[in-house]
């Protein structure tokens, strides 16, 4: 029986005092670990409980993305990668339930130890772990690849090898990590890199590695063809050597998936109903109501699927880089906040379906409670209070405008916003304190249909404030390698968070970040409140002083207005082929490792 919930959230709650008294963390072998609490599958856990572990193994799918792709390796910085290939081709020690806010169960490794303060973890590798190709995986192979991917690999690597003290090997099929921080994620973050060849990259350039130099991994599925900036097609192993662990059972389930690549996602779209494409996810609810109605769908060869979540919202919009000017004066973020005509625009492109983003965390209990700051989170932001924007201890709610196409009385708020910053209006243009004319350039990738359409909405507002603004699209290379130089003024801006926030945010919105190319702090926010509060979650070892956290950075994130939210998304949406069947849905809802990781074929 699957566990509700918001029953697995008052156990994250009270047992959390498990964790001050030793409970799970002690120095002995287990099978799994969990961020707060015992994790919530015995050791003798036979499948995840949202999969179905009888699930038949057979069946190809080809799934569509937009753009192109100039490499293999989702490892590095360099070039543009196939968005899958990672939860595809690489084992890790652990694998992530996604029915606990964070638990971790062996694959590679069949036991983790650690003590009670975390300072270390040691993880004992299964027997009989091999690469694709055969050749053995051994504690060798993970010494090297954390050196590599800390070294040469993707910035998104960089903190967790920043805090590794040292690695070692302990015994034959054993290996320690021990760290150089009070952190308490970093047992579970070792336990997620992808395991590399040391027999492959020794000694080469793994950073620049050419395209067909394709990392050899020891996951489910191997790159058996591929044509550059095409296709990429994946076979699944028959020789896998991880089919019969008890986390892979009911997963990878189809023989072969193979990727397409379309200029646009119009043309996507097209390839989709007329059966060259499996499945497609979509995410604007109007055309999900109104253009699937097509000859397939109508005689039930495609059929439409929903899957409600319970994670937080993220952040989805337009981000402001605050690394130039006008972006780093808060009041013309909240000028142009304001000016978002998010009602109308909301009504024209979704027919209003979708409630606005209120905060990085709304939908979740981490979000930032409404109203003044209080408890332990006004306590956690007070000695940050002399550098905080104005709303984030007095309570911060978006901007709501009344719905007209014109909006004035939002105009009006935003103008005076601009003009308490010392901006002006002179014949019609909006001049900065220097006297410049104020343009910006909204920087989009081409395909992204819908995103243009809001852009497009969004600029008889910012004309009647007297600001001259450009949608520039690029291709997805450009994109791409623009977006990690931070090159760009205005553009669109998604990340998810989880249930557990850690480590990551500090990739995401921590200062070191905002000045590391290629990493995902794009505002460029550098904020001693912020990086207090992730530290304050990092270390927390009660429920309740990381919720409190939490909530407190949601505060200075959200009132900063770095970031004009869209419109929130509490169930995922699929057409697919009808002979994709998927299992039971996770609290995190859809995903690559839901769809097409859990789903199988059924003639």
């Amino acid at each position: 029986m699957r566990i509700h919930f918001f029953q697995k959230l008052r156990r994250f709650a009270t047992i959390s005092s498990l964790i001050l008294s030793g409970g799970f963390a002690l120095a002995d072998p287990q099978h799994a670990i969990s961020m707060y609490g015992a994790p919530a599958l015995p050791a003798d856990f036979s499948a995840l409980p949202y999969v179905n572990a009888n699930a038949a193994k057979g069946g190809a799918i080809t799934l569509g993305n937009t753009g192109g792709f100039d490499s293999l390796n989702p490892y590095v910085r360099k070039g543009t990668v196939p968005w899958q290939l990672r939860f595809f081709t690489h084992d890790a020690l652990m694998g992530r339930s996604w029915d606990e806010p964070f638990a971790l169960y062996g694959v590679l490794a069949e036991s983790i130890e650690v003590p009670d303060d975390r300072k270390w973890v040691e993880f004992t590798l299964r027997a009989g772990t091999t690469f694709s190709d055969g050749s053995p995986l051994g504690v060798e192979d993970v010494i090297f690849s954390y050196e590599l991917l800390g070294t040469q690999g993707h910035p998104r690597y960089l903190g967790l090898w920043n805090q590794i003290e040292s690695i070692e090997q302990t015994g034959p099929r054993r290996v320690r990590f021990t760290f150089n921080t009070d952190n308490r994620e970093l047992a579970l973050l070792a336990g997620m890199r992808p395991i590399l060849s040391k027999a492959q990259w020794e000694g080469k350039d793994f950073a620049n590695a050419p395209l067909v130099e394709v990392p050899l991994g020891s996951g489910p599925y191997v790159i058996s063809d591929f044509d550059a900036g095409r296709q990429v097609t994946l076979t699944r192993n028959p020789d896998y050597w991880g089919k019969d662990v008890p986390f892979n059972q009911g997963q990878h389930n189809f023989d072969q998936i193979r990727i397409d690549f379309y200029g646009d996602a119009s043309v996507l779209f097209e390839a989709f109903k007329a059966g060259q494409i499996s499945a497609v996810r979509e995410f604007n609810v109007e055309t999900w109501n109104t253009l699937y109605d097509f000859p397939a769908m109508r005689d039930g060869r495609v059929v439409k699927s929903s899957f409600a979540h319970q994670k937080p919202s993220g952040m989805t919009g337009f981000v402001m880089n605050t690394r130039r000017a006008p972006f780093d004066d808060w009041r013309v973020r909240d000028a142009l906040t304001t000016a978002f005509n998010f009602e109308y625009i909301n009504e024209t492109l979704t027919g209003g379906a979708l409630p606005r983003i209120s905060s990085y965390f709304s939908n979740s209990i981490l979000a930032m409670d409404q109203g003044p700051a209080t408890g332990k989170v006004a306590a956690l932001l007070a000695p940050f209070a002399d550098d905080l924007v104005p709303g984030t201890l007095e309570g911060y709610v978006q901007p709501q405008g009344n719905g007209s196409e014109r909006n004035r009385k939002a105009i009006r708020a935003a103008s005076a916003q601009f003009k308490a910053a010392g901006f002006t209006t002179q014949n019609g243009v909006l001049t900065s304190p220097e006297g410049q004319p104020v343009r910006f350039t909204i920087l989009l990738e081409k395909g992204s249909r819908e995103t243009q359409g809001i852009a497009q909405l969004f600029l008889p507002a910012l004309e009647r404030l007297g600001i001259k603004t450009t949608i520039e699209t690029v291709d997805n290379a450009q994109y791409v390698g623009r977006i990690n130089e931070f090159d760009f003024d205005v553009t669109y801006f998604r990340r998810a968070v989880s249930l557990s926030p850690g480590n990551e945010q500090r990739y995401y919105w921590g200062s070191e970040a905002a000045d590391q190319p290629g990493s995902r702090n794009l505002m460029g926010v550098k904020s001693p409140a912020i990086d207090a509060m992730i530290d304050r979650m990092l270390s927390a070892r009660a429920s309740e002083d990381f919720v409190a956290a939490t909530k407190a950075m949601d505060r200075v994130l959200t009132a900063g207005r770095y970031v004009i939210p869209f419109w929130q998304f509490n169930e995922g949406l699929i057409a697919h082929d009808a002979r994709m069947k998927f299992p039971d849905v996770p609290i995190y809802g859809d995903g690559a490792q839901y769809m097409p990781q859990a789903w199988w074929w059924q003639e």
